[in-house]
């Protein structure tokens, strides 16, 4: 078979010959500049151990949500697709869970997925044909050779994916090892955490008190008290920064934040660690919590980020039997202005902060985000997210914020993924999307071509290494 008709070097470029010939050498000048990837989810064990991994199904698929969410929307089991539940329980044969997701793999025509699981196959492992039922066992036998190769273990990979710097995101609860082992080796490889305080903010979470357990466990502060709690956090961001940390993230379901006087926020976190909450407590003290971790970064220079506007485990039965990160997380409508101005007001004119935030509602591009980062110097919009995160939503985002907000006041690229092969992949959909959406501004003489090649390096590149502060740590 020949190589898929959808991965034709020109993938993503303008129709039209004039403007693909210029997106074509914007290209061409960004095309191999090292990754940036500021935000993700990768595992650090992989890259401190530096084991092979174990099957093609384990890599490719049980990890990656967007695409066992697919096939779950057709019917097939989790447990068919290797996917463990609660209980870690192996679902089945890894083989079997591959010619499954094999023989339905045109379910992802016309997705990214199918755009990065092509460039992960092709360009990754060298494997020209179409993945489907007859060619399931030859691809799954191909990539597992590989898998049992040295140029196939995570550093390696790493390293041939020209990445600069990694971010993983780890909990107020973890231990940091593996990032402290990887730093103590003798690979040059940059791989760094960041804060995700979420599991001791969130009140409605389903670990929140077990988590503020280990919280002070881990610290020795007294963590039910509003003092030791503070302190617990402030404590958890050195140890985070000592292990290469710049920024922090908060994945709330709302974008609201508070500011309450001292007295106001002491009484709130009493009622709910003593489990008198009221109701709406657990959204105020989110809030609140927003800002003082905005306080803190104003102390301890560690960037912001939000990213709100996600029903978490809308499928009950599912989070049930299998936990959290399942693939049912839906988007919901999110509102800014008001929700951020507490926050903002006492600190979007700090020049030392900066808060990168995200959305899953499109409908606020250019209503309130553009117009917020257009306005307040510490505040960025991150780039097209989740469900966004596609060639479609890269140029909606692009299109509908550009024109208020510009390139500058946004954040170049992260990939936010899971799935560790993914990363080139994605990188390289989002530096097509804006050659293509920069070549139309040139062909329409909105734009001079130097200044278009400056911005693709800056959108692939220098954007991202700033805004995360990166710059002085690569």
């Amino acid at each position: 078979m020949s190589t898929p008709s959808f991965f034709h070097e020109d993938r993503l470029f303008p129709a039209d010959t004039g403007v693909r010939g210029i997106a074509r050498e914007l290209y061409a000048s960004v095309r191999d500049l090292p990754i940036i990837s500021p935000h993700g989810h990768t595992d650090p064990r992989w890259f401190s151990g530096d084991e092979a991994f174990e099957s093609p199904t384990a890599l490719l698929l049980a990890p990656d949500h967007y695409v066992f969410r697919m096939l779950y929307s057709q019917g097939i089991r989790l447990a068919d697709l290797a996917i463990p539940d609660r209980d870690g329980v192996p679902a089945t044969d890894p083989r079997a869970a591959w010619r499954l997701f094999a023989e339905n793999f045109h379910l992802f025509r016309g997705t990214p997925s199918s755009l990065w699981l092509g460039h992960v196959l092709i360009e990754v492992f060298g494997i020209q044909d179409r993945l489907d039922a007859s060619t399931a066992d030859a691809v799954y036998d191909a990539i597992d050779a590989a898998l049992k190769t040295p140029d196939f273990r995570p550093r390696a990979l790493f390293d041939r994916f020209n990445i600069e710097v990694l971010a993983t995101t780890e909990s107020p609860v973890d231990t940091l090892e593996h990032h402290h082992a990887i730093a103590g080796s003798n690979w040059g490889g940059k791989v760094v955490t960041a804060y995700r305080p979420d599991c001791v903010i969130d009140a409605d979470h389903e670990d929140f008190f077990a988590s503020l357990e280990a919280f002070g466990d881990v610290t020795g502060e007294d963590v039910f008290r509003w003092d030791g709690y503070l302190a617990a956090h402030r404590q958890r961001r050195v140890d985070f920064m000592a292990a290469g940390a710049t920024s922090t993230d908060h994945g709330h379901p709302t974008a609201r934040t508070a500011d309450l006087d001292p007295g106001e926020a002491r009484a709130l976190f009493d009622r709910l660690v003593s489990r008198q909450g009221r109701e709406g407590d657990a959204e105020l003290f989110r809030a609140q919590m927003l800002t003082e971790m905005a306080a803190m970064s104003l102390e301890d220079g560690l960037v912001m980020q939000l990213h709100p506007g996600s029903f978490r485990n809308h499928n009950g039965p599912l989070f049930n039997s299998h936990g959290r990160d399942k693939g049912a997380d839906i988007p919901v409508g999110t509102e800014y202005v008001e929700a951020l101005r507490p926050l903002l007001n006492r600190f979007g004119n700090e020049p030392d902060f900066g808060l990168i935030a995200f959305t899953l509602d499109e409908t606020a591009y250019a209503r309130e985000l553009a117009p917020l980062a257009g306005h307040y110097p510490a505040m960025k919009l991150g780039p097209a997210w989740w469900f966004h995160d596609s060639p479609e939503g890269m140029m909606r985002f692009r299109e509908q914020t550009t024109e208020t907000a510009g390139f500058y006041n946004t954040v170049g690229f992260n990939d936010d993924t899971r799935a560790f092969l993914s990363i080139p992949a994605r990188h390289d959909v989002a530096r097509r999307v804006d050659c293509a959406f920069l070549a139309r501004l040139v062909a329409e003489h909105r734009l001079a071509l130097d200044e278009a090649h400056e911005t693709a390096r800056d959108l692939a590149y220098h954007l991202a290494k700033r805004a995360y502060k990166l710059e002085a740590s690569s």
